[in-house]
């Protein structure tokens, strides 16, 4: 993994981003990277093939178009929060499969308690706040919404 230039403001959020293609893991990573960063937490949300005791076939993501103005806000708020120096997240919308990444965040920061720490309470924020709405579509032929107001 590369190191990303020492100029951008610590505490800043460097990606934050909802997007109808696959997600890169690689990116958000590099995105974070710095050399004051004693840890980097991550979360990677994946689309797994069993939910609430359902076969799940596939599943499509929808959104508001305030998703990425909101998601930046959110991640700007948990930046303000916790001591982290960079912080990023992106979200798949769209059609995804059993194993395609749904979302991918990362905080970097001088220790890993506060990446930890910071890392939870985005992705905890992102879904609670963030108008993206799942559709699971399962194997039986019934599908469920989660996340609609």
């Amino acid at each position: 993994m590369s190191r990303v230039s020492e100029e951008r403001t610590e505490g800043a959020v460097v990606l934050a981003d909802v997007r109808d293609e696959p997600l890169s893991v690689d990116e958000v990573l590099a995105a974070v990277s710095h050399q004051a960063a004693g840890g980097v937490a991550t979360f990677i949300g994946v689309v797994r093939e069993r939910d609430h005791g359902h076969d799940v076939s596939a599943l499509d993501y929808s959104s508001h178009p305030s998703a990425p103005d909101v998601l930046r806000r959110v991640a700007e708020e948990v930046s303000a929060r916790h001591d982290v120096i960079h912080c990023a997240a992106v979200h798949r919308t769209g059609h995804l499969e059993i194993g395609d990444l749904a979302v991918v965040v990362a905080v970097s920061a001088r220790h890993r308690g506060a990446a930890f720490d910071a890392c939870r309470d985005l992705i905890d924020t992102l879904k609670a706040t963030v108008p993206i709405w799942k559709h699971q579509l399962f194997a039986d032929g019934t599908d469920e919404w989660v996340g609609i107001p």
